[in-house]
């Protein structure tokens, strides 16, 4: 890569030394004849580096001349830089009146003492160009231009781009068949199944995986399905760890031992049918293997782990019957070029239909040995191609150079970077620093080029971050990234690079970029190292091996809050890397930020976020004044922002989400207009610490993202600076947070004044305690997706029924509110496809007052009137593709209704008369989104009910008649529901049932024994409950039982044998159940019991003997029962006998009492 840097750097250094700023500071430093022998040396050099880059390929001693050269060059910039840096000092100091331009390049009050300085260094630097130039002489190059075939990269793209590729495989139809059958059909002895997919990279094994993994029948066979990437490290517990965070979304705490981790693991996937993927695993090692299989081994009957990976011999380790191994082959000469056509013609550039484009574009496709990667990669370039002779010439001159060996894709792939253009070849080498598969914040991405000069702004119209996002999609064009979304909100657009393309990064990245991991590599990083990616425990001992080196970019990508960064440390890293451009050290458990940190003047990226312990930032900060991003989120400790922080003239990005400490912003803040992000503005309260007011925000313009505006209500003279904020005017803001955080009414503040522009996206307004009438503004923001309305006063509210973005619609604690809609609902209605055609998730909760959706004069009866249950033309207005409704504590008996619902419906203190009503709709007549073969609801797949007005056995029985897709139900405090009443035949798939305070329940309803792939029972608060029998024999497939506080139930007796069929329960939990004398004689033929809970019976005063055949337990949980505390002591205890064969038990008494932890042999205290 050292071509495409040091033709970048020259260039960049031919502008800087081009200014005529810089012109008028050599004339004051005398340094005029210096400044003019550089640009003339660089100029001379920049003139051959497209011979060099050329003869670099087959020449080692030309790939060391350019290596030379960029160190040179690095070291010019950095020169520079220090012009720039002390120039721009000056000038915030107020010293000097030159022009602004001269002010760039004008520094220090010892004028005379600074120009010898900087001539020597540039005379320095100066000698060793002319050394390289004389160098390059006995290598003939030849001076030129650009390279004809490569002027496709100068030109313009399409101004849209959509990052969704069609992700339809080509030509893997049969291996698709054949792993689904696997997955779904194949019926092994083995209840946990693996199924190993083996092929040489690039070949579309893990897209192969995914395609499986989310397809709709997969997804409905099991109960839970989970992806973790193994990759080439294979650490049993980071594997663990990753898999539990496929479950929860949330990776588990760091500080737990594996012991505790493979509890957790087990808890969560033990006893259910379970698919796991295990992308790219390199263990070869069969014990290392046994291990990890060890833990996964509790599912049910039916689960599967699809391995995938590039070693046939780590098929053999996980699978030993090859015919169940799925071996993946490059795709047939046909499938290939349709891949490559679709692909290589998708920019218009070539034409399809010429066939001189289609005949060497099949030669092309020929010779990528079916694999999809390098056809995507190869087409990619090619698509931005123009002319067939250009075709022929990559094909004709760089394609005839690569090996055809199997497997051996790596030059293929390199091709296309060659043909990137220069900035773009920066870009993607920089990606180097990453580990591999981990998930890339492209927001973060492109700060980081930005932070390290890559993107070139030729457009002033757009921002550094705009640009550097355009390049983003240029790279995703061509196949460079791959998995490109927005998985959650909060995470913004997210990539990942394939593991090829990442050895393609290391490779052009070669020695300019490490990732250090230990004391070896950090002792190989080589002088012309610039960037390095370090793990964040080893800082302390390798930061001195970097002494000398001049580091841009010093980062990690790992959360290790245990590493606490002594002052000495941080000492460190000033003394030794005072060339930093980046410095990452988010969660690092810092607690303070040393002051000599302004010595980094080089710095253009600093991210101190998620270090929670951090309360003040030292005032030295507000020195690095070339800082472009200052990045503090969720330092939740820090209490304010530097005071002088108008002083960060070049500062874009100020992240500060999650910093809930902080008291106010610092006055001057409004000053900083190139601000990009400002994620929080914290009102100051009483005016206490001389903060900032809203008046600081009017000419930050330039805020994109989001903005949260707290502490609204403590506003003084709120007309005046409401208007003072302009926010009107914030055209780039997405979306906008105000938050009142006050008690007292602010009748005199008005909503109308803090009006936002109409692009916002996403808008939330909390704790307005003013107005009750909701701002005129409000109706014209149509184009809002999300929009949030916490406590307040609102009487009432715009129609957003014809928002046609809208998505999202959260509605809550509004204690005033009547109604949602001021029309009727026949004024409302219009066409049924204008009716919030987008809302896919609404949710209202404690709006009290609010009885109907609609504004209406008419008194609306209670549900006892079953004739206003029936479906009537002005009660049939639905959301068209609603997808899940949660209505808590509002009184609603009138509003539209929701057929369409698929995900989930909670339902909770409200009336039951919207439900009925849905219920008996007609879909064919007014949800033409739904399918007219359905019922209503038929779709959905969870189903929460509490305390529904109006609600009776019958409604309810005929509700559930219709939910056969469900997946979850939980049925509460429903007073006057009789369960036994009800048919249960169509629930027969339901895998999980809670029951919880049924007072007509007491006995389990015989109808449940139609549910037959019942996996959890859950049953709590039914006092009436006195019996398990006779139902619970039918619940074989039972997996997790639980019962609590059930008073009056019995669970020993008579016909004990019913139970030996329950071999497939899990996890038992007993929880205050009075009547629990002892444990019952059922519990012995509970031989695959793993997991069991005994808490607050306090009529337990032993365990049984029984206890010994339960050999498959290994956690056992004891709360609440102080008379086995003695009893179950290690040893000495008269119940210990019964339990040492347990691998963890806990015994946890409330109050003083000890809690004792038994790791078989260990004992924790």
């Amino acid at each position: 890569m050292a071509e495409a840097i040091a033709f970048d750097i020259a260039a960049e250094l031919i502008i800087k030394l081009s200014s005529r700023a810089l012109s008028q500071v050599g004339l004051w430093w005398n340094l005029k004849h210096d400044i003019q022998d550089l640009k003339r040396n660089v100029c001379q050099v920049k003139a051959v580096l497209l011979d060099a880059e050329e003869k670099s390929v087959t020449d080692n001693l030309v790939k060391v001349w350019l290596e030379e050269l960029k160190d040179v060059l690095y070291d010019a910039d950095d020169l520079l830089d220090d012009f720039s840096t002390e120039a721009l000092r000056k000038d915030l100091s107020g010293g000097n009146k030159l022009t602004k331009e001269v002010r760039l390049f004008f520094s220090t009050s010892n004028q005379f003492a600074y120009g010898l300085k900087m001539g020597r260094k540039m005379k320095a630097i100066k000698a060793r160009l002319a050394s390289i130039e004389r160098e390059a002489n006995t290598f003939g190059f030849i001076p030129r231009d650009r390279p004809a075939e490569t002027s496709f990269m100068t030109k313009r793209r399409q101004q849209t781009h959509s990052f969704e590729r069609d992700d339809d495989i080509i030509g893997r139809d049969d291996d698709k068949a054949a792993l689904l059958k696997l997955v779904l059909e194949f019926q092994s002895e083995e209840n946990v199944y693996i199924i190993p997919i083996v092929g040489f990279g690039g070949l579309g094994k893990t897209a192969l995986a995914q395609l499986v993994y989310n397809h709709e029948m997969v997804k409905n066979h099991f109960d839970l399905t989970m992806f973790a990437c193994v990759s080439d490290d294979f650490d049993v517990k980071v594997i663990v760890a990753n898999i539990i965070k496929s479950v929860t979304n949330q990776a588990p705490d760091q500080n737990l031992e594996m012991d505790q981790l493979q509890t957790q693991l087990r808890d969560k996937i033990d006893g259910k049918k379970y698919l796991l993927v295990l992308d790219d695993i390199w263990n070869e090692d069969p014990e290392r293997w046994s291990r990890l299989k060890k833990l996964l081994m509790g599912g049910a009957k039916g689960s599967r782990i699809i391995v995938t990976t590039r070693s046939l011999r780590v098929a053999e380790i996980t699978n030993k019957c090859q015919s169940h191994v799925l071996k993946l082959k490059g795709l047939s000469d046909d499938d290939a070029w349709s891949l490559f056509k679709r692909i290589a013609f998708e920019q218009g550039y070539a034409d399809s239909t010429n066939s001189a484009f289609v005949e060497v574009g099949r030669q092309i496709s020929g010779r990528c040995g079916g694999v999809p990667l390098a056809i995507r990669t190869i087409a990619g370039t090619l698509s931005l191609k123009k002319t067939a002779n250009e075709w022929h010439s990559f094909k004709e001159n760089e394609l005839a150079k690569i090996s055809q060996i199997e497997g051996e894709i790596l030059p293929t792939l390199k091709l296309s970077y060659d043909h990137l253009p220069f900035h773009l070849k920066h870009c993607f080498a920089y990606c180097r620093l990453y580990p591999k598969d981990y998930r890339i914040r492209v927001q973060a991405l492109v700060q980081l080029w930005i932070a390290q000069g890559f993107i070139k702004q030729l457009n002033q119209s757009q921002s550094l971050e705009e640009i550097g996002f355009g390049y983003f999609k240029d790279l995703v064009e061509r196949s460079f990234f791959q998995e490109v979304g927005e998985r959650y909100p909060w995470e913004g657009l997210t990539c990942k690079m394939h593991d090829l393309m990442h050895d393609v990064a290391e490779s052009v990245a070669g020695m300019e970029s490490s990732i250090v991991d230990s004391n070896k590599i950090a002792s190989d990083v080589g002088e012309k190292c610039r960037h390095i990616s370090i793990n964040p425990l080893l800082i302390p001992s390798l930061i001195p091996l970097f002494k000398g080196k001049k580091l841009r970019t010093l980062l990690h990508f790992q959360d290790n809050n245990d590493q606490k960064l002594s002052d000495e440390t941080w000492d460190l890293i000033i003394a030794n890397c005072g060339c930093l451009r980046v410095l990452k050290l988010d969660s690092m458990g810092i607690r303070k930020i040393s002051p000599s940190i302004c010595k980094l003047k080089h710095l253009r990226y600093l991210d101190l976020s998620s270090n929670y312990n951090i309360k003040i930032l030292p005032k030295s900060i507000c020195k690095i004044q070339n800082l472009l991003a200052l990045k503090l989120d969720w330092c939740d400790g820090l209490q304010e922002l530097p005071k002088k922080i108008e002083k960060l003239v070049n500062l874009t990005h100020i992240g500060c989400e999650g910093c809930l400490s902080l008291t106010h912003m610092p006055r001057g803040i409004g000053k900083l207009t190139s601000l990009e992000t400002l994620s929080m503005f914290v009102v100051d309260k009483d005016g206490s610490h001389g903060g900032a007011d809203l008046s600081e925000l009017r000419l930050l313009n330039n805020l994109r993202g989001e903005l949260r505006i707290t502490n609204l209500g403590f506003v003084k003279n709120a007309k005046e600076k409401f208007k003072a904020a302009n926010l009107k005017e914030k055209q780039h803001l997405r979306s906008l947070l105000l938050e009142w955080n006050a008690d007292e009414d602010d009748d005199e503040k008005s909503l109308e004044d803090l009006q936002p522009h109409p692009n916002l996206k996403k808008f939330c307004i909390a704790g307005w305690r003013g107005d009750a009438k909701s701002p005129s503004w409000l109706s014209l923001h149509t184009n809002l997706v999300s929009m949030t309305i916490h406590r307040g006063n609102f009487k009432h509210l715009p129609s957003f029924a014809q928002f046609l973005c809208l998505q999202d619609l959260v509605i809550c604690d509004l204690t005033e509110l009547e109604y949602m809609d001021d029309n009727s609902p026949k004024g409302s209605q219009g066409e049924q496809q204008s009716f919030f055609p987008s809302l896919k998730y609404l949710y209202l909760r404690d709006c009290p007052n609010m009885k109907s959706w609609w504004r209406t004069t008419k008194p609306i009866d209670d549900d006892s009137n079953e004739d206003d249950t029936t479906v009537t033309e002005t009660s049939t207005m639905a959301f068209p593709c609603l997808s899940s409704l949660t209505i808590r504590n509002c009184p609603l008996t009138l509003m539209p209704l929701y057929p369409s619902l698929d995900e989930g419906l909670k339902l909770s203190n409200t009336s039951s008369r919207p439900l009925k009503q849905t219920i008996k709709m007609n879909i064919n007549a007014k949800a033409p989104s739904t399918s007219t073969s359905s019922l209503p609801l038929s779709k959905l797949k969870s189903f929460d009910i509490h305390n529904i007005e109006g609600l009776d056995t019958h409604t309810l029985d005929e509700c559930l008649q219709h939910l056969t897709s469900l997946k979850r139900l939980t049925i509460e405090d429903c007073k006057e529901v009789d369960l036994e009443g009800m048919q249960w035949e169509p629930l027969k798939n339901l895998p999980h049932l809670e029951i919880d305070n049924i007072p007509k329940l007491v006995s389990l309803p015989i109808g449940l024994q139609h549910l037959v792939q019942l996996k959890t029972l859950k049953i709590h608060n039914c006092n009436g409950l006195r019996s398990l029998l006779p139902v619970f024999q039918h619940l074989t497939f039972l997996e997790e039982f639980e019962v609590k506080d059930c008073k009056e139930l019995e669970l020993s007796g008579a016909g004990i044998q019913i139970f030996q069929d329950h071999t497939s329960l899990r996890s038992l939990w007993l929880q205050n159940i009075p009547k629990c004398r002892h444990l019952p004689e059922w519990l012995q033929h509970l031989t695959n019991l793993q997991w069991l809970y005994l808490v607050n019976l306090p009529n337990l005063t032993s365990l049984p003997d029984e206890m010994r055949c339960l050999t498959s337990l290994e956690y056992l949980h004891i709360r609440e029962i102080p008379q086995l505390e003695e009893r179950c002591r290690k040893d000495i205890g008269a119940d210990w006998q019964k339990i040492a064969h347990i691998p963890i038990i806990r015994l946890i008494q409330v109050g003083p009492s000890l809690l004792f932890i038994y790791f078989d042999d260990l004992i924790c205290f």
